[in-house]
């Protein structure tokens, strides 16, 4: 089982539009990319304006099929249309649970 963290720095003030748009996406992950246990958190104390999208999944090739197919959903470009206009960096964690 792993985890997978994309931790997101938003432009100031716009975390929660971020956040909004990714809960919308998560039946869509569930559902279609096999996650399981999404959440969606922001800042309590960390930097200003983070947005983290947590997740878990089986394997390696269930996140394969997830980046290769995520981005190309209808509904998942309706969800995230402009995201980038609200982010300023970010970086991606995963991690194997033992």
């Amino acid at each position: 089982m792993y985890v997978v963290r994309d931790v997101f720095r938003c432009k100031p003030g716009k975390a929660g539009e971020l956040a909004a748009k990714f809960k919308r996406t998560i039946p869509s992950m569930e559902s279609e990319d096999r996650f399981s246990n999404c959440r969606v958190m922001v800042d309590a104390v960390a930097s200003y304006w983070t947005v983290v999208l947590e997740a878990e999944f089986a394997s390696l090739a269930d996140f394969e099929h997830h980046m290769a197919d995520y981005s190309k959903r209808a509904d998942v470009r309706e969800s995230m249309a402009g995201y980038m206009d609200l982010v300023e960096g970010g970086h991606r964690e995963i991690f194997k649970l033992i």
